[in-house]
């Protein structure tokens, strides 16, 4: 029964053939499964702990051990792995905190790498489906340690661990946009310089009725995600047949310096109200102004959109539900700088290109056009130097820090957690009634939403040279032929393009917050990806680019 029931969940993925595990060989020494579990009932249809383990013993003794991301929780104690594990979790269907990746990967590397190292060692990433987190990781690595370039990597953890047509295997864009990051930081010393953001204001270009805006961050080593400030209606301004940019270049050194996707920031998109009328009925441009200062502790900063509609008998209908994250240092142009990152700028995505609920591309109905997140470096007051953090990849042989790691138990109630995050009825609550709204019509002609799409549809498994082991036809799942393949969601095209002014050390927070030590080089060798015992072309490969 317990066969069966691994068998649904992991549909249509397959199983290892000398296992009958969900796991799957993205190199030759790195392994991405979907996470274990010791107790019930969470045993009966992922993988069993005791099951992974005797596999990893036989295939590769100890030198295996388990890097894992599970804000969440493992499911298992530490023991049940020997103790060979690594804790650096964050929330599901999100990026990581930043500051992170420098020991995940350093972490990573002197396990396979190190000067002790045995010949035939292995990283085993694990998180909850083995995609998301897991590939987030596993493509960080590729790209900064063996000198993949971003689009390989992704191209390689998609055909190792996704089945074809069924989507990427790391999909969500807030998570693309933090590879591409990761990629920058690796062409650029690996340097990254941590600093409190004051978020000074959001416009909203075609904002619907019944919109709550919140703004979002990382606390407990990045283990949960905060809700620094929802706006209220008191803090919006209604843009009516006004050009709101002279509040955007106020905080911004000047044109050229705003990190819009676009690559160039426009003052005729904002002067016309009947073009901004004219994207879609019903929406108004607004600007969301936070009574007192808003003050985030670190680069990373989420904005959480939840559209809500009055229901009867005290309930309201949650229609819209969508978020995106960015890191203003490298908005900010911080690594092409030298770690001098721009001290204020501006963020902007569309509506289509935002995350969707739990990893998915569905969002609910369409709750605005696009938003643009006005932002600046919080100064150190007179006596108080600015608040920043120089941070660098340990070097080999320097002792790597580790997350704590989240209650192992309470994986299993994780997925009461999310369930705020997610469409249908909700009881009203006094603070529903004061959420962000814009005096207009309300948006009509919604279409009704697909079921949400399962996380782990599509997933496979590989041998460690490659080699797939197909239980049956591709294409066909549990179920039935025909079942329709993930949508996933396009990630918003690209870094800015738009270069920023370097700031001088007469600047204040430019110059002095980073001082002489960003001078200091990572001083971590890279291999060469054509030194890849098992690299491959994209032509042997033998699936399509998703």
């Amino acid at each position: 029964m317990a066969s069966i029931l691994r068998q649904i969940v992991a549909s249509p993925r397959q199983k290892h053939p000398e296992a009958g595990l969900d796991l799957c060989y993205v190199t030759d020494n790195i392994i991405a499964t979907s996470g274990p579990s010791s107790t019930f009932p969470q045993r009966a249809y992922r993988n069993p702990t005791d099951a992974l383990v005797k596999f990893l013993d036989y295939k590769h003794d100890t030198h295996w051990a388990i890097w894992e991301f599970r804000a969440e929780g493992t499911g298992y104690p530490d023991s049940e792995v020997y103790g060979r594990i690594r804790h650096y979790p964050w929330p599901d269907h999100h990026p990581p905190p930043f500051a992170l990746i420098p020991n995940i990967m350093a972490s990573m590397r002197d396990w396979l790498k190190g000067p002790d190292t045995e010949v035939g060692r292995v990283v085993v990433v694990h998180c909850k489906a083995g995609k998301g987190r897991s590939g987030t990781a596993a493509c960080s690595f590729l790209i900064s340690e063996e000198g993949w370039t971003a689009e390989d990597a992704l191209f390689r953890f998609t055909t190792r661990r996704m089945r074809s047509g069924f989507g990427a295997g790391v999909s969500i864009p807030s998570q693309l946009r933090w590879i591409r990051y990761v990629d920058e930081w690796t062409k650029h010393r690996k340097l990254y310089v941590e600093r409190q953001i004051e978020v000074v204001e959001v416009h909203v270009w075609g904002l619907r009725d019944g919109v709550k805006v919140a703004v979002e961050g990382f606390i407990d080593e990045g283990r949960t995600i905060k809700n620094f400030h929802t706006f209220h209606r008191h803090e919006r301004i209604i843009v009516e047949g006004t050009d709101p940019t002279s509040t955007v270049s106020a905080y911004s050194n000047s044109e050229s310096s705003l990190p819009l996707s676009d690559g160039k920031f426009k003052p005729s998109d904002l002067q016309h109200q009947d073009t901004l009328k004219s994207i879609e009925a019903g929406g108004n441009a607004v600007v969301f102004r936070p009574s007192d200062p808003l003050i985030l502790p670190t680069n990373d900063i989420n904005i959480d959109l939840e559209r809500r509609n009055k229901a009867a008998y005290g309930w309201t209908m949650v229609t819209s539900v969508a978020h995106v994250w960015f890191n203003t240092f490298f908005e900010g142009k911080g690594p092409e700088n030298n770690g001098h990152a721009a001290s204020d700028g501006v963020f902007e995505i569309a509506w289509e290109a935002m995350d969707g609920i739990k990893g998915s591309a569905r969002k609910g109905t369409k709750a605005l056009d696009r938003l643009a997140v006005v932002w600046r470096v919080v100064n150190g007051t007179k006596g108080t130097p600015q608040l920043t953090q120089i941070i660098t990849e340990p070097r080999e042989g320097e002792p790597v820090p580790e997350t704590k790691a989240a209650d192992w138990k309470s994986a299993q109630h994780s997925t009461l957690t999310a369930i705020g995050k997610d469409l249908g009825l909700r009881t009203a609550s006094p603070a529903s009634v004061v959420v962000s709204k814009a005096s207009s019509l309300r948006s009509s002609g919604s279409s009704p939403q697909s079921k949400e799409e399962d996380q782990l549809v599509g997933v496979k498994t590989h041998g460690p040279d490659g080699e797939e082991h197909l239980a049956h036809d591709v294409g066909t799942a549990v179920g039935g032929e025909g079942q329709p393949a993930v949508i996933v969601s396009k990630p918003d095209p690209g870094l800015p393009k738009v270069a920023s002014p370097v700031p001088t050390a007469d600047a204040g927070e430019g110059g002095k917050a980073v001082g002489v030590d960003l001078g200091i080089a990572a001083g971590i060798v890279k291999s060469n990806s054509d030194d890849l015992s098992d690299r491959k072309g994209r032509e042997d490969l033998g699936t399509k680019n998703q």
